[in-house]
């Protein structure tokens, strides 16, 4: 079986939803306590054991790709900022994977995002990582791509993570319709794509890490625009899955939705809590005012 060596992450639109004030900075470059969005997910893909980061940029979205460039300027406001360990990040990404960008001309939706990507993944399987979506194992969990990539490679099915939601936040998602075939590994049945709560059974959603057999790009270079007039990476799914097959399994990591206003703040505070220098004080002060909103 192939390994799995390559990664598509689609950036999404300008501003975010909930700055959206924000006209020229692309959400996967807001910061998580001391980082981009953007280098906590290329990381896990890097942690994955993928060599080509492909990343999909539509208009206005150079900051993201100026950032994984070698770049005399960045580099050195970075040192004057006293922002070393940052610097020594995106250097060890540069080392470790090839940064490669391509120019989403049309805003099309997340299948036609992943269908820019075809040039370079050719023939071979890929990740795809959403790219405000972060997903973080605290106490030594392999993270969830390293999960996806392990279980292609050894089934040689597309395997996609999938997360319980609760009935409020079904038509927020991709829901996946499945049947348990071992502790938390599922056979996928059907897919649909933000029902109303009352549409499906199904309480499974799909946050947004896949690794796919190639079979879905060809699938894709034959989708349809549908939801919104955009061609959804979920009906090819559903497709794949009647055609080749599709696994899902769950995951122990911690996934925080960064493109959302709640998600943002709660990413912010886990990962500051992780981080030796604020640890200690924030821990003090989220204790204080717990005892103020009693």
């Amino acid at each position: 079986m192939p390994r799995v060596k390559k990664a598509i992450i689609p950036a999404a639109g300008l501003g975010t939803r909930f700055l959206p004030a924000t006209k020229t900075v692309p959400k996967e470059m807001l910061t998580i306590v001391d980082a981009p969005i953007i280098l906590y997910v290329v990381e896990e893909a890097v942690k994955a054991g993928i060599e080509d980061i492909i990343l999909i940029a539509g208009r206005g979205k150079h900051a993201i790709e100026d950032f994984f460039d070698t770049s005399y300027e960045l580099e050195d406001k970075l040192a004057k900022d006293g922002k070393e360990k940052l610097l020594e990040r995106v250097t060890r990404i540069r080392d470790s994977a090839n940064i490669i960008s391509i120019r989403q001309k049309q805003a099309m939706g997340l299948g036609h995002a992943v269908l820019c990507g075809l040039p370079i993944v050719g023939k071979e399987p890929f990740a795809v990582l959403l790219g405000d979506e972060i997903t973080m194992g605290f106490h030594g969990e392999p993270n969830v791509t390293s999960q996806l990539v392990s279980s292609f490679e050894e089934t040689g099915t597309s395997t996609i993570s999938v997360m319980k939601v609760e009935d409020k936040d079904v038509s927020k998602y991709g829901i996946a319709e499945i049947e348990e075939k071992s502790t938390g590994f599922f056979k996928v049945t059907s897919l649909v794509e933000k029902p109303k709560a009352s549409e499906t059974n199904s309480r499974w959603a799909l946050p947004g890490r896949y690794v796919f057999d190639n079979a879905i790009m060809d699938i894709l270079q034959n989708a349809k625009p549908t939801l919104n007039g955009e061609i959804q990476l979920t009906d090819s799914m559903k497709v794949l899955c009647a055609q080749h097959g599709l696994n899902a399994m769950t995951f122990t990591a911690q996934r925080f939705d960064a493109g959302d206003k709640l998600g943002y703040l709660q990413a912010n505070i886990e990962l500051a809590l992780q981080s030796p220098e604020l640890n200690q004080e924030l821990k003090s002060y989220i204790l204080s005012l717990a005892e103020k909103l009693k």
